[in-house]
């Protein structure tokens, strides 16, 4: 067996990060918590391969990697659907699959959503910053070297990779050799954030500064379909559509930003920020991105739309409620399959 654990990046992909939940408790310092833009398809991804703890996995977006493993692994991709390939056989989608060492991952372009996670059993183990692997890369730091991944590219796993694998693969419920030779299960988890129909609907609640907008840009943030541009990216979605205008001139000081703030900057096209956000801004607010959406936002490829649906701030609570109980149904559903 080979002494070597870890994933040998043959092409990096478009935008494939290290991510594990992220780093909390230094946004007062200026580093917000990063993490996967999709925490819904990161956990679901980590339970089927048998993570508890959110160990870190790879973030793929919209045009994935390929990947030589240099062990034996226990994989599973969770998330977009993606078009992939293991030796070149078809890799089943949000359940796990045993990889023998060696093995020749591929991944196409994202068919359906644009974020996946490639989750591996005890997780990637490349060194941690501020006691998080997530790759900040604003800052340049944690992931590996704080950057995306570049061809050549090795991620370490940890030690015991190859006897975890064989280990959870081997306690799993209704394990299957399918037709076309690859080892897994004929269970799946479930896909909880894909966009549906375009454009999609996200709730949102009126910002900080709604007020200070005139009002044919406060029906218009409501009433219009907005487009992902292609120069979005993890700081932030910038949003194509009707320019917003302030009812007159405004000087606002710097203050804190956080997770689905839309902020409106002076060309007046609005900006949704995302996991790797800045602490704080001094752009007006016009609304706040009810939690539970923020991960069906980060699934739409950049061309995509949507329409924002007003809503309270019990009415988004409820739908965080909704959507972790969804979650947590099927994070118990996983962990049975373990016979845990």
């Amino acid at each position: 067996m080979s002494r070597t654990r870890s994933l040998h990046i043959l092409r990096p992909g478009l935008l494939s990060t290290v991510q594990d939940r992220g780093r909390y408790g230094l946004q007062h310092l200026g580093v917000v918590p990063c993490g996967p833009m999709d925490p819904v398809a990161f956990e679901l991804a980590n339970a089927l391969v048998g993570n508890r703890n959110g160990e870190a996995a790879l973030e793929i977006t919209v045009l994935g990697p390929e990947i030589e493993f240099e062990c034996a692994a226990l994989v599973a991709i969770c998330g977009a659907q993606f078009d992939v390939t293991l030796d070149g056989r078809a890799l089943p989608l949000n359940r796990p699959v045993f990889v023998e060492e060696k093995s020749h991952l591929k991944t196409g372009r994202a068919l359906v959503g644009s974020r996946a996670y490639l989750a591996v059993a005890g997780g990637i183990a490349t060194a941690p910053v501020l006691a998080s692997r997530s790759t900040y890369l604003p800052a340049g730091f944690g992931g590996l070297e704080g950057r995306l991944l570049r061809t050549g590219d090795v991620l370490p796993l940890v030690p015991n990779s190859p006897a975890l694998a064989r280990s959870r693969y081997a306690s799993m419920a209704s394990k299957k050799t399918l037709s076309n030779g690859l080892r897994s299960v004929t269970w799946s988890a479930p896909a909880l954030t894909l966009p549906e129909r375009e454009p999609i609907v996200i709730h949102a609640m009126e910002g900080r500064h709604h007020a200070l907008f005139d009002a044919a840009a406060q029906r218009a943030f409501f009433e219009a379909t907005w487009k992902v541009t292609p120069d979005s990216n993890r700081m932030g979605f910038r949003l194509a559509g009707p320019a917003l205008a302030l009812a007159g001139a405004l000087e606002i000081l710097s203050e804190p930003t956080c997770l689905g703030t839309v902020q409106v900057p002076a060309n007046g096209l609005p900006i949704a920020l995302m996991a790797d956000h800045q602490t704080i801004g001094g752009y007006p607010k016009i609304a706040e991105i009810a939690a539970a959406d923020v991960p069906r936002l980060a699934q739409l490829m950049p061309g995509g739309t949507l329409q924002f649906a007003r809503c309270t701030l019990p009415q988004a609570g409820e739908l965080r409620r909704v959507l972790r109980q969804r979650l947590a149904a099927a994070l118990r559903t996983l962990t049975w399959m373990y016979g845990e």
